[in-house]
């Protein structure tokens, strides 16, 4: 699997026709939207250099046991013939170490330089969300009341030019996942 990609955008028509909202090709209808929402899209920094810090970790953990392995059987098959032959055997495991840090690297600069963008996204009751983009934020919090509007009026139209935002999740954090169990009571957020 490659490194994960920066965000691709590009501009697109947002439009509501025919109790349908089309997010550039792809179509919605709007009575299966669940939810329409703005939010800021930020890059996932912490969890990307927790994940860099254990790659390291067990990078360099695995390459000094190999060492260590390849030196004690170098050492005592040396003992009978007289010759060292690990030499080799090391310089792929560390030339492998290397080349292993240095992609960990390359990913985790890619998220780290990953800017965070403001966002409409709109949920369906399936598992399918869209996402828009814009420079004006107050321009896509209007959209979410046009969105609404066109949920309870059936006869609503309308285009907009917007920019399409597909990002991936290895990079960014999409909010909150709330789980509930049962029906009453349920207040707050536990962040685990």
């Amino acid at each position: 699997m490659g490194a994960p990609l920066p965000p691709l955008m590009q501009a697109v028509d947002l439009r509501v026709s025919k109790r349908l909202l089309w997010v550039g090709p792809a179509a919605y209808p709007l009575e299966n939207i669940a939810r329409v929402f703005t939010f800021v899209l930020r890059p996932r920094r912490k969890e990307a250099i927790v994940l860099f810090c254990k790659r390291v970790a067990l990078t360099l953990a695995l390459a000094v046991g190999l060492t260590v392995l390849i030196l004690l059987v170098d050492g005592v098959a040396s003992i009978g013939r007289g010759e060292s032959s690990g030499g080799p055997f090391l310089t792929v495991v560390w030339l492998g170490t290397v080349g292993g840090l240095i992609y960990f690297l390359v990913e985790l600069m890619q998220v780290l330089s990953a800017s965070s963008h403001f966002v409409l996204a709109v949920e369906t009751s399936g598992p399918s969300t869209a996402m828009v983009t814009s420079r004006d934020p107050g321009h896509l919090i209007q959209l979410v009341g046009r969105i609404a509007h066109a949920i309870d009026h059936p006869e609503a139209e309308f285009t907009v030019r917007v920019e399409g935002i597909s990002a991936s999740p290895q990079i960014y954090h999409f909010g909150d996942n709330v789980n509930m169990y049962g029906g009453s009571g349920n207040v707050g957020i536990a962040n685990s």
